[in-house]
């Protein structure tokens, strides 16, 4: 009787195992992020997961591809020392207000959210392209809400963009601040924070406080709060 158990397990590992290694690779979180991966908590996993090595292997990709054009920056000290950052200057055909600082992890997962969402979207819902991203900044040596005692903000680090609004091909600005509040553009702007949870690990509008009225703050700490 007991052999016949150990057989019975045996083969449900053995039916498991093979169906595991059947996956398509973007469902497997045991195979490599790559960058056509769609998006979704595997994904979201794989992005967190990442190693350095892996990150900056994936942003050159991304680079060859044009999804971004990023160059790297040296380390700095001072009260905020970075490491792994580069300076992304545009996200291929969609250019930026200004260039800005990023850790790998955020430039790539940028990429991914731009490519994935932000571009679709626009044409889904606006039938137009995004052509600029505008920005309030990324890297910023300071603590959560310039608090002196409070812990160091994402942007100390480098590993939060603020965006502040959209520009597209047919000559309309969609701005946070005052679009957020208007029927016609609310919907595009509430779709996207709700879509960057597939990429940050938290993505913060003007439903959240009054100190981000003007901006999605979009960071990589956390595990995928968006609101």
């Amino acid at each position: 009787m007991k052999i016949t158990r150990w057989l019975v397990l045996a083969g449900v590992i053995a039916a498991g195992y093979g169906g595991y290694r059947m996956l398509p690779a973007w469902y497997n979180p045991f195979t490599p992020l790559m960058l056509n991966d769609p998006p979704g908590l595997i994904t979201r996993w794989k992005l967190k997961a990442i190693t350095d090595e892996q990150c900056q292997a994936l942003l050159a990709e991304a680079n060859q591809q044009k999804l971004i054009s990023t160059r790297s920056v040296a380390p700095g000290g001072g009260a905020c020392p970075l490491t792994d950052v580069v300076q992304v200057s545009d996200f291929g055909a969609v250019k930026l207000s200004n260039r800005f600082l990023a850790s790998c992890r955020l430039a790539l997962g940028s990429a991914l959210f731009v490519e994935q969402q932000v571009k679709p979207l626009s044409r889904q819902m606006w039938h137009s392209e995004v052509t600029r991203i505008d920005h309030l900044g990324s890297f910023a040596c300071r603590n959560i809400y310039h608090r002196a005692d409070g812990p160091l903000s994402e942007h100390a680090t480098a590993s939060a963009l603020d965006i502040s609004g959209f520009r597209l091909a047919n000559g309309q600005h969609i701005s946070v601040l005052k679009g957020w509040q208007q029927p016609q553009t609310q919907p595009f702007l509430k779709a996207l924070l709700e879509k960057s949870c597939q990429y940050y690990g938290n993505g913060l509008g003007p439903d959240y406080n009054a100190a981000h009225a003007n901006h999605f703050h979009l960071g990589m700490r956390g595990y995928g709060l968006c609101r």
